[in-house]
């Protein structure tokens, strides 16, 4: 960490703080950037006008007199709109409570309900109408903001009773007064800065409570793994809901003093890269590999000479790569020879590569889940600064992380300054330190159970550390244990099967079974071709379930899979186009698995694929 970083955070107790000093150091330096839908132009705000809408919305909200840790839910897109809440909530000692902008309504009610929020926020009117349809009270809830107004349409009859007033936001700062004087009580440390609901890959999520010091840990620690610039400029995509992206996409830009681009979209990050050209990313492995994915796409329709020069510029980028971090390194081309090679690959191909994501990006961090080693390999191949971390809700989010210069990608690198790892019983991950929560929001029992005797957090990740760096195995509970005793990780399979750009997605099943099974989603460019090859229309929904086509992929998963053990590799397979999402409720905010969910959804097809089997 240099000395102007340590200088900036002396003395900062909240995050209410470290905002107001960033306004005070530059105020009239660009703090947000973010898409105008009504002139399609990118509008910029400084951080003295930031400052601005947030006093006006901390006035409104201090006129509410709500007791001290009141809860503030806010469901909205990462926005301007989410950081003046977000903020005013903050420094008034409330307690913000980050929801998934397009979560279903029962499980907003469900978060509402638990927290107890006395203020929830809203993008529009038929947001708060889906909510308040659901069959679950709401007591607390003192005020409903609406973004987009509309106000005075009539609402429908609540399923819980009496409805809370609404107001309009434009409206209601309207009403605040003049001054950009903030009201400040004193906020410390140890106080509430978010109850922040897990994603819940199982089960209903649990609402886990971090404090000011949680996350200021977090962001100092950070500081001193990666450099982040006042010139950076980060393009957010992942929801504020997550603390991923809250710590190290929102709270690290302002103690830096980075802007930050709100994304108009996931769907529309191609096109928001090249508008924004960011110098630093905040991502899911998803996202590279939907990147991946176009980019193998695209080799495969290339003619031969094309194809030659982008497997030899990751080749010989690779092993550029390894040589510079000292990476252990599998037998290749002479390093003389490579370092002739690595300019002229890097300009032909290498820097095309970079250019899809704005051609400036210094780094690149990734976490959330595990990546792809081939989707790492091609892009740390081209030069692109990818680092790895792993982190959790629990810890605020970040336990270790890769840096520029020592940075092994089949790890998640090194704990961050301040935070003690160790292995315990079933190869688990345990974690201490100043960034791990105080526990889940009214649930003492899950508290007890979250800790070990002697007050280390369970992760719940079966970990290796070899050499300082710290390698993910797999996940405790979700390791599948078949009906012969064999144990298989099964995000290891799904991680070497969607390596094939043939597929999307992929859930394994076999739990208490007496083989592997895949579930799978197509790419629908790879299924025109995979369709042809089996001799079946691609165009005829039929053909997804003809015996050819589920042979023809379970010949490539056998092939994705061959490295494996007999008893992981799967024997069947169901294969489907329709993709999984947070809309279907089968994937998390951050583009994990709901397997819960999968179960449910595929649970007559599980049955029927290990009856068939077991009649043959």
């Amino acid at each position: 960490m240099n000395q102007g970083e340590t200088k900036y955070l002396e003395g900062i107790a909240s995050l209410g703080a470290m905002f107001t000093r960033r306004v005070g150091q530059t105020p009239r330096a660009e703090a947000y950037r973010q898409f105008d839908p009504a002139t399609k132009a990118w509008v910029s705000y400084t951080w003295e006008q930031m400052g601005g809408r947030i006093a006006a919305c901390g006035h409104q909200l201090a006129a509410l007199q709500l007791p001290r840790g009141a809860r503030v839910a806010i469901l909205l897109v990462n926005s301007v709109d989410a950081v003046c809440i977000d903020q005013a909530s903050l420094a008034l000692g409330m307690v913000p409570v980050p929801m998934h902008a397009i979560d279903n309504p029962d499980s907003i009610a469900y978060i509402v309900k638990d927290c107890d929020a006395s203020v929830l926020v809203v993008a529009n009117l038929a947001q708060w109408h889906g909510i308040a349809g659901v069959a679950r009270a709401m007591p607390a809830l003192k005020l409903v903001l609406v973004i987009d107004g509309g106000v005075t349409a009539p609402a429908p009859a609540l399923a819980f009773g009496q409805q809370p007033p609404l107001a309009d936001l434009r409206e209601w700062l309207a009403a605040a007064p003049g001054s950009n004087a903030m009201l400040r009580p004193d906020v410390s440390g140890d106080e509430l800065a978010a109850i922040v609901y897990t994603s819940g890959t199982t089960g209903k999520p649990k609402g886990v409570m971090l404090t000011h010091d949680n996350v200021l840990a977090n962001v100092r620690a950070l500081m001193g793994r990666v450099e982040v610039r006042a010139d950076d400029v980060f393009l957010s995509f992942l929801p504020l809901s997550h603390t991923f992206e809250r710590t190290v996409g929102y709270y690290l830009p302002i103690a830096s003093g980075a802007c930050v681009a709100y994304a108009r979209s996931v769907a529309l990050i191609a096109d928001d890269m090249l508008a924004v050209r960011p110098t630093a990313l905040v991502s899911v492995p998803r996202i590279y590999e939907r990147f991946h994915a176009k980019l193998v796409e695209s080799m495969a329709a290339a003619g031969p000479v094309t194809r030659y020069l982008f497997a030899a510029a990751q080749a010989v980028g690779w092993r550029q790569f390894c040589r510079a971090q000292r990476v252990p390194l599998e037998a290749g081309g002479a390093a003389w020879l490579d370092a002739v090679k690595a300019p002229l690959l890097q300009a032909l191909v290498g820097q095309k590569i970079l250019d899809r994501f704005g051609g400036r990006l210094r780094f690149a961090v990734c976490g959330g889940a595990p990546m792809s080693q081939t989707v790492a390999q091609c892009f740390l191949g081209a030069g692109l600064p990818l680092l790895q971390g792993y982190g959790m809700t629990e810890t605020s989010p970040v336990v270790c992380a890769n840096a520029i210069a020592d940075n092994w990608p089949t790890t998640v690198g090194r704990a961050l300054d301040g935070v003690d790892v160790r292995v315990g019983d079933q190869q688990e991950l345990q974690v201490r330190g100043a960034i791990v929560m105080q526990g889940y929001w009214k649930r003492p029992e899950d508290t007890a159970k979250a800790f070990t005797e002697d007050g280390w957090l369970r992760t719940g990740d079966q970990a290796a550390i070899e050499d300082g760096r710290i390698r993910i195995v797999g996940r405790i509970k979700e390791i599948i244990v078949t009906s012969t005793g064999e144990k298989i990780s099964p995000a290891d399979l799904e991680l070497a099967i969607t390596a094939d750009p043939l597929f999307d997605q992929c859930f394994v099943v076999g739990e208490n079974k007496p083989f592997v099974s895949a579930f799978v989603v197509l790419n629908r460019g790879a299924w025109a071709a995979l369709a042809a090859q089996a001799g079946v229309a691609a165009d005829d929904p039929a053909s997804l379930n003809a015996k050819a086509a589920r042979d023809a992929a379970l010949a490539k998963i056998q092939a994705a899979t061959k490295s494996f053990a007999s008893y992981a590799v799967p024997r069947a397979v169901r294969i489907e186009l329709t993709p999984w999402s947070i809309e279907n409720l089968l994937m998390t905010p951050t583009l994990k698995l709901k397997r819960n969910n999968l179960l449910a959804h595929f649970q007559a097809e599980i049955e029927d694929v290990y009856a068939k089997r077991a009649v043959a």
